[in-house]
């Protein structure tokens, strides 16, 4: 695949991959700044910023943002993680000066009213409380808390009812201004473009961006957690699981051997974990595992939603898959559908136009290039057996485990049934 990139003069990267069968165009701006860049005090800034650049700028109100994508058929969105936050926009490839023109506008003329900014706290409140409505959501809130206790990865990415009530414009700017600049600045463009244009496109509108620097964070130190279960008791009618450990790192060449081991464990209808507790057991019927992989931590996920009297049955269940592949490497059937599985959803993601620019922007966040995908899918190729089973007694150890439950079970049930299971 060809990707091209270039360095504007403030630092701003630019990265395209010119699709020219394609119709569309998929154009995303990434600020390499997101939950983990964060003081506990200011939890959930970086979301806030994300919603407040919807609200207006010198040149568009709100209304006028959403319309003038909307209505050439195209769609605008955003989101925030541990370590950048994007907008995005999707429209007909006729459309790449428009959609270039409103999220330039957004990213660097946003006025960030004060009248907006108490409207959209609320907005951001009824968002928290809504997750804690909803307890698979909950759960996984939960399991990140005990995987990184008094460190940012530990807290929401949308912050608190607390934090949000109390971040003031003016913290808000200086955030901007201490953060929302060249060097943190990725812009991703996939589709029906050339990179010219493109470059020809942003160069101007990003021009006023200062060089500045990029973020920093507190990176993570492993230490002793205090508490690796967290329980809250609520009367759902499932008792929703979110079952961790800590993993591996981008940097960590066996990350791609720990992507496997997820696969094989619970990321589709085949794997391990769904035809037992789906298939044999009747357990559930949503089960599934996931990998996070970080600049300086990674994790590998279980995540199970089920009746109350199901729960200590789906973790022993659990642990013995777990156990399995400690004790034994995947078949070479395993291995070789987990691979195939893995580069094959890769390959049919990529022919979308949004999620180029995803793989471009994450990409270029994490190792400022952007990386091969063939290379990445030979990586998958040399993985064995015997690495994922190194991988799985590496991570799958107890020290290393962290879980989060909600629903209508006493805390200290689950501790015991921990403790008798073998976590």
């Amino acid at each position: 695949m060809q990707y091209r990139t270039t360095i504007l003069e403030n630092g701003v990267r630019i990265a395209t991959r010119e699709m020219v069968e394609m119709k569309s165009v998929s154009v995303g701006i990434w600020i390499a700044v997101g939950g983990r860049h964060e003081p506990e005090e200011l939890c959930g800034i970086s979301h806030f910023l994300e919603h407040l650049l919807f609200k207006g700028t010198t040149k568009r109100s709100g209304k006028d943002i959403t319309e003038e994508v909307e209505g050439l058929g195209g769609f605008v969105n955003a989101f925030t993680t541990e370590d950048h936050t994007c907008i995005y926009a999707k429209a007909a490839s006729q459309h790449l000066p428009t959609l270039a023109n409103v999220l330039s506008d957004m990213y660097v003329n946003s006025l960030f009213a004060e009248q907006e900014i108490e409207r959209e706290r609320d907005v951001i409140r009824e968002e928290i409380l809504m997750y804690k409505d909803q307890p698979g959501q909950f759960s996984q809130e939960l399991l990140t808390e005990a995987m990184w206790p008094r460190h940012a990865l530990g807290r929401p990415l949308t912050g608190s009812l607390e934090t949000v009530s109390r971040i003031q414009r003016a913290q808000l700017l200086k955030f901007v201004a201490e953060n929302y600049n060249g060097l943190s600045t990725v812009v991703t463009v996939a589709g029906r473009c050339t990179h010219d244009e493109v470059v020809r496109h942003f160069r101007n509108k990003l021009k006023k961006l200062p060089r500045g620097r990029a973020p920093v964070f507190q990176r993570w130190n492993e230490v002793k957690r205090d508490q690796r279960v967290l329980v809250v008791k609520d009367e759902t009618e499932q008792t929703h699981l979110a079952l961790g450990y800590h993993a591996m790192s981008r940097t960590d060449d066996r990350r791609h051997a720990m992507k496997l081991l997820s696969v094989i464990l619970g990321e589709n209808m085949s794997s391990r974990l769904f035809q037992q507790l789906r298939e044999r057991y009747a357990f559930c019927y949503s089960v599934h595992s996931g990998t996070l992989v970080l600049e300086d931590s990674g994790l590998v996920s279980i995540c199970v939603g089920l009746e109350p009297q199901k729960l200590r049955s789906a973790l022993r269940a659990i642990h013995r898959e777990l156990d399995k592949l400690c004790k034994k490497p995947p078949t070479r059937k395993e291995l070789y559908q987990a691979q195939e599985y893995t580069i094959g959803q890769n390959e049919l993601g990529l022919e979308s136009t949004t999620n180029q620019i995803m793989w471009m922007g994450e990409s270029m966040i994490a190792y400022d290039k952007v990386v091969d995908p063939e290379k990445v899918q030979a990586k998958f190729k040399e993985v064995t057996a015997d690495q994922i089973q190194q991988v799985a007694n590496l991570c799958f150890a107890p020290q290393r485990m962290g879980l989060g439950v909600v629903g209508p079970v006493e805390s200290s049930k689950v501790e015991r049934w921990i403790g008798d299971i073998g976590f």
